[in-house]
């Protein structure tokens, strides 16, 4: 089975977790540290903060910016529910407005309707490794005097002219397995805001500013020493593994693109190809069923939109839907019914790419 996704895991990622074992400082230490410099320098911000897990990074990144009940924060349908979940475990209210029909990221033009009095942060996702609309974001957010908050959970190294994703505002990054670099779990905030990142530092550890002298009500979200020690193995890596995406995708983009519709690329924008998404207007599941059958991992990101998750509909009370027709959101809902993501990871071999695009190629036929 060709696999929709592959950690690439070898002996320098060994190595450093029995590293740290011997050195028995296994809690949030020296390597925790260098992890967040390391990652720092690649987004091209001051400060970057190590948490447990992405839904950890968008949780405390919504807390340290004084988000909580009354407020409400913009946001995309068309994502992982974690993006929207965070919102409410910090109070606040998610206000979905619909997405891009090409790239799948939140619409800027839509989004400007959508703010009100409460309006709070504005937070778009960089789905699948492409970057959202940041130039059109600041703007607003610099104009109504809102916080920006990037979920780049999916965009390690992803940039728009340059700038990398996680710069433009306060970035929140996820290190889960199957993501463009993994720490098995694991999270990021980038910000350059000194003082917001010594925040999170008091949010992620208790609100201990030292031991046992707590400011604030804070949480346990830190990064363990082991996962410290995976990350900078897999930073070490990182370009490469995104290099190997990038042409992996432009493989797959040659052979398919007048048969199905491929993954577009602004310009300026350096897609990382978290997900190598194409769209199937009809029979999408039908096709991820035969291509298992023909041993090609597949994956749907995402099939049901949030809004229509069983909790959100079961409580309609806790966000606001903007621009929708009849409470639903066209874009966002087609979008989930015809998305189909083909592997591109940077495993992937020469042969088992011809076999998903020659396996492609013939359910067009």
């Amino acid at each position: 089975m060709i696999a929709i996704a592959s950690p690439v895991l070898g002996a320098e990622e060994r190595q450093a977790v029995l590293d740290v074992l011997t050195s028995g400082q296994l809690a949030q230490g020296s390597r925790v540290a260098a992890f967040e410099r390391r990652f720092a320098e690649l987004c091209q911000v001051r400060e970057a903060v190590a948490v447990s897990s992405g839904t950890a990074a968008l949780h405390l990144a919504l807390l340290a910016h004084d988000i909580g009940p009354g407020d409400e924060v913009i946001t995309t349908p068309f994502s992982f529910a974690a993006t929207a979940n965070a919102i409410l475990m910090a109070g606040a209210t998610p206000v979905f407005v619909d997405i891009e029909a090409d790239t799948f990221n939140l619409d800027p033009a839509q989004v400007k309707a959508a703010i009100t009095p409460r309006t709070k942060a504005l937070l778009p996702v960089h789905l699948y490794g492409h970057p959202a609309a940041m130039r059109q974001f600041e703007s607003l957010a610099a104009t109504y005097r809102l916080a920006l908050i990037e979920d780049a959970c999916q965009a390690h190294a992803a940039s728009i002219d340059g700038q990398m994703a996680g710069s433009f505002g306060t970035g929140c990054f996820s290190f889960y397995a199957t993501k463009n670099m993994t720490t098995g779990e694991g999270g990021m905030i980038t910000t350059n805001d000194t003082a917001l990142a010594e925040r999170l530092r008091l949010l992620r550890n208790h609100g201990q500013q030292e031991r046992y002298r707590h400011l604030t009500l804070g949480y346990n979200l830190r990064m363990t020493e082991m996962q410290a020690a995976l990350g900078m193995a897999q930073l070490d890596k990182l370009q490469r593994f995104t290099r190997q995406r990038i042409a992996n995708a432009a493989v797959l983009t040659a052979a398919l693109h007048e048969a199905v519709q491929t993954p577009v690329v602004r310009a300026g924008c350096r897609h990382v190809y978290h997900q190598y998404t194409i769209r199937v207007p009809q029979k999408r599941d039908e096709w991820a069923a035969r291509l298992g059958e023909r041993g090609i991992g597949t994956g749907i990101h995402y099939p049901r939109p949030i809004h229509r998750q069983p909790f959100y509909r079961e409580h309609p009370t806790l966000f606001r839907i903007v621009g929708a027709h009849d409470g639903r959101l066209p874009v966002a809902e087609r979008a989930a019914q015809e998305v189909l993501s083909l592997p591109v990871h940077p495993a992937l071999c020469e042969e088992e790419l011809a076999t998903i695009t020659s396996e492609v190629l013939r359910l067009c036929a």
